[in-house]
């Protein structure tokens, strides 16, 4: 645990991302708390460069979604509830296209020096499902201001599936950091992060990644959502049939390209293969809308280790890019811009890397779905 000199010490020094260890000598001082502790319990949410948080015992129907202003969340919740609490204990259903607030099981007492931002996690940006924390007299969503003390609010909105969800399962992650931390366009060039042989590498506040819509033999490039599904439980991994949620997408025939219709929701492959080292992590910023209209992520933290091998350099990791295009259909071709990563520096490298060691779903990827579905 550190000590209050050191605490002290760490403000106006060296900026940077906190890694695991420094995520577990938070909870140790109380900085990060939570209503429910369970065994090993920081352990099982620990991420390289982030904490998983979990849900709580309610889930709140909202006739809007709403940002707190100088308002507690509570005081906008009784104005904005539509009445309806659903116990998560023994799990609950979340309609498509409805929102519902649920309180978070973790609490914040941020150091003022110590800002945090919330992300999806990555299996549920790729379920379409669209969440986003508030916080009390919260100006913006998923920010949370230096010296935050207070609870976490979590806003879900699943978009295509219906789903059932639990208390104590994590849908979204937090990052915790110091002052400026975001590595220059200069500095991403001078770091061997794209590590296959795609072209030259094209940064503009941050790395492109482009599409891969080269396809395979039968022009197969990734997968559309199906409408009106079934129920998807999300209490359960690696079972759902993927047939009954997913339709494969295809490109035009004889053709690298691929037209996406309007609110439809896509998983496509980026081309680029990066490898985040340990010293560095990633966050996927959304696509210039005057390049196109299109939303190109739900979930944009890459931890340190994405990818990277310290035996093999050019390993690498693809990433799934979920995309949706907006008012009318929008054609998009092989090699095609479509986002970019930004990185950070981290404090000090994180005593876990993303890999199988932690049991990472998605390292060296070659398949689009979450791990809810079965392979």
């Amino acid at each position: 645990m550190l000590t209050r000199s050191a605490r002290v010490a760490r403000v106006g020094g060296v900026p940077g991302v906190y890694p695991s260890q420094w995520i577990v000598k938070s909870i140790d001082e109380g900085r990060i708390t939570s209503r429910l502790r369970l065994p090993d319990d920081s352990a099982r949410q620990l991420q390289p460069a982030s904490l998983d948080l979990r849900l709580g015992s309610k889930a709140y129907r909202l006739r809007s979604s709403f940002l707190p202003g100088d308002e507690p969340v509570d005081s906008k919740l009784e104005r904005y509830s539509m009445g309806t609490e659903l116990d998560l204990r023994d799990g609950a259903i979340l309609e498509r296209n409805t929102p519902y607030l649920i309180p978070l099981e973790e609490e914040l007492a941020l150091p003022p020096h110590v800002r945090a931002k919330a992300n999806p996690k990555s299996s549920i940006g790729r379920l379409d499902i669209f969440t986003r924390v508030i916080t009390d007299r919260g100006a913006r969503f998923d920010e949370i201001q230096r010296g935050y003390e207070g609870r976490l609010y979590l806003e879900v909105f699943s978009r295509t599936f219906t789903v059932r969800v639990q208390s104590g399962q994590a849908l979204n992650q937090l990052r915790l950091s110091e002052g400026t931390t975001r590595l220059s366009d200069d500095e991403i060039i001078g770091r061997r992060i794209v590590v296959n042989n795609v072209g030259p590498v094209r940064v503009d506040d941050g790395l492109f990644l482009s599409l891969d819509l080269d396809g395979d033999a039968r022009g197969f490039v990734g997968y559309r959502a199906r409408k009106n599904s079934q129920l998807l439980d999300l209490t359960v991994t690696d079972k759902a049939d993927p047939d009954l949620f997913w339709e494969p997408v295809r490109t035009e025939k004889g053709s690298s390209r691929l037209i996406l219709e309007p609110e439809e929701f896509y998983l496509l492959m980026s081309r680029e293969a990066v490898a985040i080292p340990p010293d560095l992590a990633a966050e996927m910023n959304a696509y210039d809308p005057t390049s196109g209209e299109l939303r190109t992520h739900y979930a944009g933290f890459f931890d340190p280790g994405f990818g990277y091998s310290d035996g093999d350099p050019t390993r690498g990791s693809r990433a799934v890019l979920e995309v949706r295009a907006h008012d009318v259909p929008f054609v998009v071709e092989h090699g095609q811009a479509i986002c970019t990563l930004g990185f950070e520096r981290m404090l000090e490298e994180p005593q876990i890397l993303y890999g199988d060691v932690i049991g990472s779903n998605y390292q060296g990827q070659a398949d689009f779905l979450s791990k809810y579905f079965s392979r």
